[in-house]
């Protein structure tokens, strides 16, 4: 008899880890590895938001907090989505959690029931399709490449809804692909969701800060839509605080009770002391935190520069976040030194192994043929991974 259960043994393992795994285990043993696998700032922690967690623990900050986090918290929540986005929500529609993935789990779980279908645009962020799996969910995957910069159309996304569907699942700026979706565009997806009531968009906002062209535009601003988003967001990638675990949450009415609801019998509130830390990241003009933004601009240039002389790979510019998402289909189905290449993920370990450059092969992300680079790295180390990959490749070209 089999002890686990069927929505465990559904479940796929995050190939972002699986990489990065694989990578510290050839540092490990003594191969100089540079990985470019983990979405993760390099920098480190604002000292302003460093001295208010010191502040909070002196202050004893030790106890529950609300489930939905701390008032003063959903207060500052409010405050940044008026400043940066002009979207008008009140305290009791956000819920703060541990991390934007539980955010997304939380309205995933209060909205599906087994066999409801979530839209999802390739490329998608590794753990949608899971996260969709685990809620008893059915993902529909609608394909882009990037010839249209890895972005579905409003007709697109009308053809896939179905009476099924309960959800649209989505991140802008874009994990993997570095793109976004324009205000026109996202005006031209929020009328045809206005026709569909069933239908709530769960937009992931997290690389909103990172956006080298232009101000992020939220789909929630389109007041047609407003009562049928879900706006995800945290602390993790303009603040360098992935280790601190605060996402959160702006929801209808309806939908926020229903997320405090789940995560009250979950996981109760999220840490005090990051809590805190955050209220102060939140009130401090973003422009304080500009310098990791104009670092990762410079990266972003420098290793386009470089990535374009990969012979065999096909690029466009990221516009936003921190990745590169190469089409790589010119080496798929070859054979390359011994290794056959069936898909991007046979193509990733390849290069781990062979010019020891770790990167997350595309197929979890919905693309099959590319592969996906973070520069969230040193210059130096982004420089050398360049030069090896060229090297390593230029023999199969």
């Amino acid at each position: 008899m089999e002890k686990l259960s069927d929505r465990v043994q559904r479940l796929g393992y995050s190939q972002t880890f699986v990489m990065s795994n694989k990578a510290r285990e050839m540092k490990a043993s003594g191969i100089d590895v540079i990985s470019l696998t983990l979405g993760e700032p390099d920098f480190d922690v604002p000292d302003n938001i460093k001295q208010a967690a010191f502040d909070a623990i002196n202050e004893n900050y030790s106890h529950y907090s609300p489930v939905p986090g701390f008032l003063e918290l959903r207060e500052a929540i409010v405050h940044k989505l008026k400043r940066d986005n002009e979207l008008e929500y009140k305290p009791s529609q956000i819920c703060v959690s541990n991390g934007a993935k539980q955010s997304i789990i939380n309205v995933l779980a209060a909205l599906l029931n087994d066999g409801d279908e979530v839209i999802l645009p390739n490329p998608y962020w590794v753990s949608y399709d899971e996260m969709v799996k685990m809620m008893g969910g059915t993902s529909v995957m609608l394909p882009t490449s990037y010839v249209t910069d890895f972005k579905i159309t409003a007709e697109q996304l009308e053809e896939a809804i179905t009476d099924k569907t309960k959800a649209v699942l989505f991140s802008s700026p874009c994990n993997p692909s570095g793109g976004y979706y324009t205000y026109d565009e996202l005006r031209s997806i929020a009328k045809v969701i206005a026709k569909y009531p069933h239908v709530t968009v769960i937009s992931d906002e997290i690389y909103e800060y990172i956006n080298y062209e232009t101000k992020t535009t939220s789909i929630a601003q389109f007041p047609e839509v407003y009562e049928q988003t879900a706006v995800i967001n945290g602390m993790s990638k303009a603040f360098a605080m992935t280790g601190w675990r605060i996402g959160y949450s702006a929801c209808p009415e309806w939908l926020a009770k229903a997320c405090e609801k789940i995560q009250g019998q979950m996981t109760s509130g999220a840490n005090t002391v990051a809590q805190r830390a955050s209220i102060t990241a939140l009130k401090t003009d973003p422009s304080e935190y500009q310098y990791m933004i104009d670092a990762f601009r410079k990266r972003r240039d420098l290793v386009y520069d470089l990535i374009k002389q990969i012979p065999g790979f096909k690029v466009v510019l990221p516009k936003a976040a921190f990745y590169f998402f190469p089409d790589v289909s010119f080496y798929i189905g070859k054979t390359l030194n011994g290794t056959e290449i069936k898909d991007s993920d046979d193509f990733a370990m390849f290069l781990l192994e062979n010019a020891h450059v770790g990167c997350v092969g595309g197929v979890s992300f919905g693309s099959p043929e590319c592969i996906r680079f973070s520069y969230a790295a040193s210059e130096e180390d982004l420089i050398e991974a360049m030069k090896r990959i060229k090297n390593t490749l230029e023999q199969f070209s």
